[in-house]
C-alpha cells in the first residue's frame, strides 16, 4: 500500500494519468521529488492546492500522508 495521488484537470493532462500510487510516508519534499519532471513549476505555484483525504490544506508544505491516504492535486480554477 502507499499514498494515492489524484491529478485533476490540467494536472492530469500534464502527467498523462488521473492517479498514481507513491510510497508512504509522503511529505512536501518527497512529493516534489516524485513529480519534479512532470509538473515542474506547477507544484510550486500558489494556485495549485492539495487536499488530503478530502480536506484542503491551508499550507501545502505541511503535507503529511501515510499508507492508504489520498492526496488530490487541484489545478488553478479557470472559468468565464
Amino acid at each position: 500500500m502507499g499514498v494515492k495521488l489524484v491529478f485533476l484537470g490540467r494536472l492530469a493532462d500534464l502527467t498523462g494519468v488521473a492517479e498514481r500510487e507513491v510510497s508512504a510516508p509522503l511529505d512536501w519534499s518527497t512529493l516534489l521529488d516524485a513529480l519534479q519532471g512532470e509538473l515542474g513549476g506547477w507544484l510550486a505555484s500558489d494556485k495549485v492546492k492539495l487536499a488530503v483525504n478530502g480536506t484542503l490544506l491551508a499550507d501545502k508544505m505541511a503535507l503529511q500522508a501515510n499508507d492508504g491516504d489520498e492526496v488530490a492535486l487541484l489545478p488553478p480554477v479557470s472559468g468565464g
